[in-house]
């Protein structure tokens, strides 16, 4: 019981202070969950990631559903996903009542400028170490320009490829490309 409510406790606390959304949240979330309390490591938290970005669904709320289950099981992804959900749902009902008596106002709009900045900041800041962490090689590197032209061309090619598919695209290629280096390796070995 004490694990589902610090599950809860902790992501709770999360929702309250993650701004941004999906990797913009991803610096918090590294120095909450692995380096402070060790429930993931690094690179499973990037693994969450990449799963939760190609899952239905809010990337972080996806993210703490797969450590609470990891923690907990089926109660420990319900603790965690409450928790994650209940802060920014207060939050959003308290700006939502007052909001559109204020949006108009200079101060308020000002204030969206400014956090909008700071979150892009946020975002840059994962994207960084999600590079030093994932581009490692020329496959991995000859993968994101493919999938970064794919993306960013998509609004003037004939077709457009979904997000979702382009995950999926790169996790196929991903296990292709060990599979083949495995088999290279193997193949080395027994020669020797």
């Amino acid at each position: 019981m004490n694990n589902l409510l610090d599950l809860y406790l902790t992501y709770f606390k999360l929702g309250f202070v993650t701004f941004g959304g999906g990797y913009a949240m991803l610096p918090i979330l590294e120095r909450e969950l692995a380096d402070k309390r060790h429930w993931t490591t690094l690179d499973e938290l990037r693994d969450y990631f990449s799963i939760g970005q190609c899952t239905p669904g809010i990337i972080a709320l996806n993210v703490s559903t797969f450590i609470g289950q990891k923690r907990g099981g089926v109660p420990g992804a319900l603790a965690a996903g409450l928790g994650f959900l209940t802060g920014p749902i207060c939050i959003i009902l308290i700006i939502a009542s007052f909001l559109t008596n204020f949006a108009d106002l200079a101060v308020i709009q000002h204030a969206f400028a400014g956090i909008r900045v700071c979150v892009c900041v946020l975002i840059i800041q994962a994207v960084l170490r999600l590079w030093k962490k994932s581009v490692v090689d020329a496959f991995t590197l000859f993968l994101y320009l493919v999938v970064f032209l794919l993306n960013a061309f998509s609004g003037i090619m004939p077709f457009k490829i979904p997000p979702a598919m382009l995950v999926i695209l790169a996790g196929i290629a991903g296990v292709a490309a060990s599979a083949i280096k495995t088999r290279k390796h193997g193949k080395e070995a027994s020669e020797k």
